[in-house]
């Protein structure tokens, strides 16, 4: 299994309750709607709490700005995913996905990677 990983950030003009509302019930349940197309086996989001914590933590360890969310996508294989992204449905599927994201996410401010799980 690989996994797709995205850190976002807010679009500029949305507060972090507004971008936590719209990603979790519109496009969540839209990406959700469409996991079948790319062959996305399970997807999570991770809503970053406004909590003193996150101030503590990037203080401590002169880091960047926390993210407003960490969203993952797990797929079967690198392959799985480019058949998924690559097929007429999914390429159509991908410019939705990618204009949803564009009403709240900033991409200019954001990552995402492809990664492999290693557990201890």
């Amino acid at each position: 299994m690989i996994k797709f990983v995205m850190c976002l950030t807010r679009h500029p003009d949305m507060s972090r309750e507004e971008f936590k509302d719209y990603w979790m019930n519109k496009h969540g349940p839209f990406f959700m709607k469409n996991a079948d197309v790319m062959g996305a086996k399970k997807y999570v989001q991770s809503h970053t709490l406004d909590t003193p914590l996150n101030e503590g933590l990037k203080t401590s360890r002169d880091m960047l700005p926390e993210y407003d969310g960490v969203a993952e996508v797990w797929f079967e294989s690198e392959e799985a995913l480019m058949a998924g992204m690559s097929s007429p449905e999914g390429q159509k599927l991908g410019e939705a996905l990618l204009a949803d994201e564009k009403k709240f996410v900033d991409h200019s401010k954001s990552a995402a990677f492809i990664v492999e799980e290693h557990q201890f």
